[in-house]
């Protein structure tokens, strides 16, 4: 049996036009890009619950991981976000939410997901994010969000998932999922949206940086090119996500 929140297909779905391959950052970070498209489908639109952009800051390390604040998308959408207890195999947890018509945002092995092919698939063992929406265990099969689209996997990728047919390896760490409730989903007439969106931009930006946090990213963008360029692709890469890309693809989505 197939259970399956929404009827999509791969090959036809259009993603939001945040994800638009024109765009110069056409991915954020994994939990971000699902949520995009979890909201796009959901018929509401993820650039009313951007305002938070405007209170990302430099830590002194990275750019602030931005994601929507669950509290925000409380307030705009009714959508309610908690963290799972995982104490059963993470595809018994995922059969009885899509049965009660819940989301799960899953902490998965990207070496199985096979829209990363040329990158992670098959090749690199690298945790990321994903929201599944169709499950077909009889199939081995599975419908999820992931960066900047919807995707599907089968057979020895739905195996390698979900630790099957032997079970989670006891030293693998349990992956971290959170629960979204869709109970309360509720599409805001625009004047209302408006009003609660200016508000939420109001609160975001009375969090925003004390100091202008570009000066601070340059410097010790500076102080890290010595050691940066001594370095292997992958630590580049690495280093890239979580500063360079975070805050470009922050300035972008706030613009």
């Amino acid at each position: 049996m197939t259970q399956q929140l929404f009827a999509l297909d791969p090959a036809t779905y259009q993603p939001h036009p945040l994800h638009d391959p024109e765009r110069n950052w056409t991915e954020t970070n994994c939990w971000l890009d699902m949520m995009i498209e979890v909201l796009n489908v959901l018929g509401v639109d993820p650039v009313t619950a951007s305002a938070f952009t405007l209170s990302t800051d430099f830590d002194g390390e990275q750019w602030t991981l931005f994601k929507f604040p669950p509290e925000d998308l409380r307030t705009l959408f009714g959508l309610e976000i908690a963290e799972l207890y995982v104490w059963r195999p993470v595809v018994d947890h995922l059969a009885e939410h899509l049965a009660l018509g819940h989301l799960l945002t899953v902490e998965v092995d990207a070496f199985y997901l096979p829209d990363t092919a040329g990158i992670t698939y098959h090749l690199d063992h690298v945790k990321t994010g994903i929201v599944p929406q169709m499950l077909d265990r009889d199939g081995r099969r599975l419908g999820y969000f992931h960066n900047a689209s919807y995707f599907e996997l089968e057979g020895d990728d739905f195996d390698g998932i979900f630790w099957l047919p032997g079970g989670r390896d006891p030293l693998a760490l349990l992956p971290y999922i959170e629960v979204i409730t869709l109970d309360h989903l509720r599409r805001a007439d625009p004047d209302d949206l408006l009003d609660t969106v200016r508000n939420l931009t109001r609160t975001h930006l009375a969090r925003r940086p004390a100091t202008n946090p570009m000066p601070r990213f340059r410097a010790r963008l500076e102080s890290d090119l010595p050691w940066l360029v001594t370095q292997e692709d992958a630590s580049f890469h690495s280093y890239a996500f979580g500063t360079c890309r975070q805050c470009g693809a922050n300035a972008e989505l706030a613009a």
